[in-house]
């Protein structure tokens, strides 16, 4: 048989745990780790801009144009666009759960292609950007200015100039939105100048296009050149124009009379942002903020490591004075909920050790199905890397759970070898022989029922399946991996670590003398509670009906609290975040936003001091997309 194979055999069962423990060792250190696994279905985002356009404008014009081209997409279940009066145009595509994220952003972007011919010509300028990321932010990154010299444009150009494209490129990052823009040349124009010269704004866009070009004038003394030459220089006979004076000095007609109409003679020119329609404070303080998207699949903890690690890198170079902050961060509760889940891994395991001391009454005998566990748990995380599982609340507990069924089948084999070696009187390497011979069947039947037990939840469809299937696959495999360690490896624990006992001996006689007493009182009083439970048991057997009637009366009981318990789809846990969002009348503007925000601000810091650590209000963006009267608080 197999035991009786490693039992001749012991250094092979050895290797082959250890083994075990290897692949589980190096599996957690690839394993991602996450609160919950990804439930959300993969979807890939299509942003657009159309400036000054308004939300009607936007949705004719850019939004319905590219929905209309997303058609034939393998495992899309929907898709939803908004438009706003901001003239921000997104548009989300969601997939059926397992898509490969890849190979959807691929099959969006060709679709896109075909849609962007009949855009607007500004809209195509702009720029459309298709990104794979899940709908929700993993993190928050500000800047703020503590000394005060850097006003709230400044920071959010330093943002968008030095920082997004980075973070961007960071391990695990799907998306970074920027809430605000950076610095640009703003020329305001007055209609009634305009129409005083009998000019057209377009007029006005073909001269700035004309005069701030870079032209390429060749070289001084480029090849092939007159023999003798004897300098060779680029020739530069214009540049990109870069302060308001320049863009002043654009002429954009000349007359009959010769004389000139300018940019100045038709309004202004200054030094601008490309948007004024989202602004952002920190607790009341200008400040940028760039919120990151995590990339579907990708681990959160480690994402959030890596733009930790990137900004701490980055923030030499940063202008004195300028600080980042992170006002909203969702992964320390993930950190604290794994860090709560394993701390309670680690207290099952002892507690088991004590309760099978308690019941087994030797060191010996207690340290062999301890053994097992490191071995078993160590083997199921090498299970959930080959099935591309994660470390998260789901896959610990049920590893927590497992820890009480898998330790049954090492107790069941050193309790046999014991009785063995008491009635008969066998050494330890033939009692574990022939228990091995008796119970290897009924450890194959455990395991396998135990298995059949939770798989079926693996087979769940839809966002139950995926949460479901970690959780049943990682007690399913525990289980199964336990049957094989006690199959291969508790055998040769048992006849390496027992000890030879003269038959008719008690259990708990080999415990440590200064506890012998003890042992001997509780496997005392325990046969005695056994044998009261086993008259009750017969007590009942005698009068059937009556406890079945009970047992019917406590079923109807159980049925009616079931439906009387509330529902959730997941259990509600406090994060230490509370989202704030203010939605004011249609055509509310930007200034109103701001002070209604300012006022939750105010209630925080007067009636909240202790609960709040912070708050960053962003008025002009909302869950349902931007908008002057529209804004969100990170709490």
């Amino acid at each position: 048989m197999l035991s009786r194979f490693f039992l001749d055999r012991p250094v092979f069962a050895w290797v082959i745990a250890v083994a075990m423990m290897a692949a589980g060792a190096l599996a957690i250190y690839r394993l991602p780790v996450a609160q919950y696994p990804p439930i959300a279905p993969p979807s890939i985002a299509i942003d657009a801009f159309f400036p000054g356009a308004s939300a009607e404008t936007v949705e004719n014009t850019v939004t319905q144009i590219i929905e209309q081209k997303m058609t034939g997409l393998d495992n899309m279940l929907y898709l939803s666009g908004t438009s706003s009066s901001s003239g921000a145009s997104r548009i989300e595509l969601t997939f059926a759960p397992g898509t490969d994220p890849d190979i959807a952003w691929a099959k969006v972007q060709n679709k896109l292609q075909l849609a962007l011919a009949s855009l607007p010509e500004v809209v195509q300028r702009q720029g459309v950007k298709v990104s794979k990321s899940t709908r929700n932010y993993l993190m928050i990154v500000g800047l703020v200015s503590e000394d005060g010299r850097l006003s709230g444009d400044d920071l959010r150009d330093f943002a968008q100039s030095n920082l997004e494209k980075i973070l961007s490129r960071v391990p695990g990052v799907g998306e970074v939105e920027n809430f605000g823009t950076q610095y640009a040349m703003r020329v305001w124009i007055d209609p009634d100048r305009l129409t005083s010269f009998q000019l057209t704004l377009e007029e006005v866009i073909l001269a700035l296009r004309a005069y701030n070009v870079e032209v390429s004038a060749g070289q001084f003394g480029g090849m092939p050149a007159t023999p003798g030459q004897r300098m060779n220089a680029a020739i530069v006979v214009q540049h990109l124009l870069q302060t308001p004076e320049e863009f002043a000095a654009i002429p954009v007609r000349i007359r009959p009379d010769g004389s000139v109409v300018r940019i100045r003679d038709l309004g202004r020119t200054e030094l601008g942002t490309e948007r004024y329609d989202v602004v952002a404070l920190y607790n009341g303080r200008p400040t940028a903020a760039l919120a990151i998207r995590q990339a579907a699949g990708a681990n959160a903890l480690e994402t959030a490591d890596n733009v930790k690690s990137k900004l701490a890198e980055m923030s030499r170079y940063f202008p004195p004075g300028v600080k980042v902050i992170y006002p909203y961060d969702t992964t320390p509760f993930t950190q604290v909920a794994i860090r709560e889940v394993v701390k309670t891994l680690v207290e099952a395991v002892i507690l088991v050790f004590l309760i099978m001391w308690l019941f087994l009454g030797t060191f010996r005998a207690t340290f062999i199905p301890t053994i097992t566990v490191p071995v078993v748990l160590l083997g199921t995380f090498a299970v959930l890397a080959l099935f591309g599982f994660s470390i998260n609340m789901l896959t610990m507990f049920a590893m927590v759970l497992a820890i009480g069924l898998l330790v049954d089948d090492a107790i069941v084999v050193v309790e046999n070898v014991e009785r063995l070696m008491r009635e008969e009187g066998l050494p330890p390497k033939k009692a574990a022989a022939r228990s091995m011979d008796q119970i290897t069947p009924a450890l194959i039947g455990i395991g396998v029922v135990l298995a059949a037990v939770f798989l079926p939840m693996a087979f769940f469809g839809g966002s139950t399946g995926v949460i479901y299937r970690q959780f049943s696959l990682t007690v399913a495999a525990a289980m199964l991996l336990s049957v094989v360690v006690a199959l291969i490896l508790t055998p040769v624990l048992c006849a390496q670590l027992l000890k030879p006992v003269a038959g008719g001996h008690e259990s708990a006689s080999g415990a440590i003398w200064l506890l012998r007493p003890f042992f001997l009182w509780f496997d005392r009083s325990f046969f005695r509670l056994r044998d009261l439970y086993v008259r009750a048991v017969g007590h009942v057997l005698a009068r059937r009906l009556r406890y079945v009637f009970a047992y019917l009366l406590i079923v109807a009981a159980l049925g009616a609290l079931f439906f009387r318990m509330p529902t959730a789809y997941l259990p509600e846990e406090d994060q230490g975040i509370l989202m704030v969002q203010a939605v004011l009348p249609p055509g509310a503007t930007l200034e109103q936003t701001q002070a209604v925000l300012e006022r939750v601000l105010a209630h925080f810091q007067e009636k909240e001091p202790e609960a709040v650590e912070s708050f960053l209000g962003v008025a002009g963006v909302g869950f349902s997309g931007q908008g002057q009267n529209v804004g969100l608080g990170f709490t």
